[in-house]
C-alpha cells in the first residue's frame, strides 16, 4: 500500500495541524507514502532541510465551495494533479489532511478513479462548514465517502456524532504528539532571559496564530488585574495573524506598553526557549461564532517543557492536561476567571513547580512520540518498524514554526 498525504498547510507555514503531519509522517516507514503539500514564501529553502517525498501544489482556496468559478477551477487544478500523481507513484489511498478542502479534492478523486480515502478532522473546519448550505452539504458526503475519520480529539468525535451523524465506530481519536528530544524542561536562565528581555520578570506566555479564538485578547483585558496581584508581570504574546493591529491597540488603551512583548514568528531554538524560560504558559482559548480549537498542541510542548498551563474551557484543549494536576481549564469568555486563575498560580511558586513537575511527566507518559506513532500507523495501515533511536536521529531535522 502506498498513500498520498494532501495538505495545504506543512511548514513553513505555521499552523498546528501542519505540524503535526511533519512529525507523524517522517516518523512512519517512507516507501509508503507521498506528500503533496501546498506552497507557501520560503518552502523552496524549506525542502532544502529534509528528505521526506514531497511534492508541492497551489493550494489556494479563496472558497471551499464548487459552486463559484474560482472555486471549481482550484479544485480543477487540485485535482488533476493529484490524479496524476496517483497514477505515476501507484497510489492505493488518499489521506485528506481535513474535510474542506483537502477532503472534497479526495471525494472528487475517488469519483475519477475509484481510490479510497481516509479524512483528518479538526472540529473547526466542520464548524465553518456548519455555517455555510453548500459546504455543509459537500462536508456530509465527504465524511460519508471517507473510508475511515481520524479526530484530533475526543471532542472533535463529538462533534462528529452529535453534529454530523457520524456513527461512533468510524471514528478514531488520534491525538497530535510532542518531540520530547527537543520540547525538555530546563533551569532558569539569567543570561538566556536577558537575551529575550525578560530579566527578572515573572512572565506569561502564549504560543498561537492572532486570532480571536485564541484569547490573546482576553488575557490582555485580564492584565490589569493581574498586576495588583503581580507588578511586575510580563506577557509575552508569539505568533503572528490577522489581529496583531487590533491587540496592539488594545495594548495601547488598557496602558500596557510595558507589560506586553510581542515576539512574532520566532526560530525554533528561540520558541524552545520562550517555553522553558517562562513562568507560566496560557492559551486562553474560547468559541467565537462556533470557530474553536480542535487540539492546542502548543498546550503539551509547554508542558513537556516543565511548565503548569492555564486553558480555556473550550474545544478539545481540556485533553491536553490534568485539571488541577498539570495545569488549570478555564472559563476564558470574560477577564475575571481568567486573572484569578493566573494569579493563582504566579503568586504560589511551591504549587506551580509541582504543576510544571507533573506536566513534563504527563507530556512524556500520554503525547511521546514513540507512543502515539505506532497508534498512528496501525490506524493508517502502514507497516511499523521503528527503532528506539528513531526519534534522536529525527530531531536533528525539525521543522521551523
Amino acid at each position: 500500500m502506498k498513500a498520498l498525504l494532501v495538505t495545504a498547510v506543512f511548514p513553513p507555514q505555521t499552523g498546528g495541524s501542519g505540524r503535526w503531519f511533519y512529525e507523524l509522517y517522517r516518523r512512519l516507514p517512507r516507501e509508503q507514502w507521498l506528500i503533496a503539500a501546498g506552497t507557501y514564501p520560503g518552502h523552496e529553502a524549506f525542502d532544502q532541510t529534509h528528505d521526506l517525498p514531497l511534492v508541492r501544489l497551489p493550494m489556494q482556496f479563496t472558497t471551499w465551495g464548487l459552486l463559484s468559478r474560482r472555486g471549481l477551477a482550484a479544485y480543477r487544478r487540485l485535482v488533476k494533479a493529484l490524479l496524476h500523481l496517483v497514477r505515476e507513484e501507484h497510489v492505493t489511498v488518499l489521506h485528506a489532511a481535513r474535510s474542506l478542502p483537502e477532503g472534497l479534492a479526495a471525494w472528487l478523486v475517488r469519483w475519477c478513479s475509484g481510490g479510497p480515502y481516509r479524512l483528518f478532522v479538526h472540529g473547526e473546519e466542520l464548524r465553518i462548514a456548519a455555517a455555510s448550505r453548500e459546504l455543509r452539504f459537500w462536508a456530509k458526503r465527504v465524511l460519508a465517502g471517507a473510508e475511515g475519520l481520524i479526530a484530533n480529539s475526543h471532542n472533535t468525535a463529538r462533534i462528529l456524532e452529535e453534529e454530523w451523524q457520524v456513527a461512533r465506530p468510524r471514528i478514531t481519536v488520534l491525538h497530535p504528539g510532542v518531540d520530547t528530544q527537543r520540547f525538555v524542561p530546563a533551569p532558569r536562565d539569567t543570561a538566556v532571559r536577558q537575551r529575550l528581555g525578560w530579566a527578572n520578570r515573572p512572565v506569561i506566555l502564549t504560543v498561537g496564530r492572532l486570532q480571536e479564538r485564541k484569547g490573546q485578547d482576553m488575557l490582555l483585558r485580564a492584565l490589569p488585574q493581574v498586576r495588583c496581584a503581580v507588578p511586575d508581570v510580563l506577557y509575552v504574546i508569539v505568533g503572528e495573524g490577522e489581529r496583531r493591529g487590533y491587540l496592539a491597540q488594545l495594548v495601547q488603551e488598557l496602558g500596557l506598553n510595558e507589560h506586553v512583548q510581542f515576539r512574532g514568528e520566532p526560530s525554533d531554538e528561540e520558541l524552545v526557549a520562550c517555553y522553558q524560560q517562562c513562568d507560566l504558559f496560557v492559551l486562553p482559548n474560547r468559541e467565537v461564532h462556533g470557530d474553536l480549537e480542535g487540539f492546542g498542541m502548543v498546550l503539551v510542548e509547554a508542558q513537556a517543557c516543565g511548565k503548569a498551563v492555564i486553558a480555556g474551557a473550550s474545544g478539545g484543549t481540556a485533553e491536553t492536561l490534568v485539571d488541577g494536576q498539570t495545569g488549570l481549564v478555564v472559563d476564558c469568555r470574560q477577564p475575571e476567571p481568567l486573572a484569578n486563575a493566573i494569579v493563582s498560580l504566579l503568586t504560589d511558586h511551591a504549587r506551580r513547580a509541582a504543576m510544571g513537575q507533573a506536566a513534563a511527566r504527563w507530556a512524556r507518559k500520554a503525547f511521546a512520540w514513540e507512543t502515539l506513532v505506532k497508534k498512528a500507523a496501525r490506524e493508517l495501515s502502514f507497516s511499523h518498524d521503528l527503532s528506539p533511536d528513531t526519534d534522536i536521529a529525527l530531531a536533528a531535522t525539525s521543522p521551523q514554526r
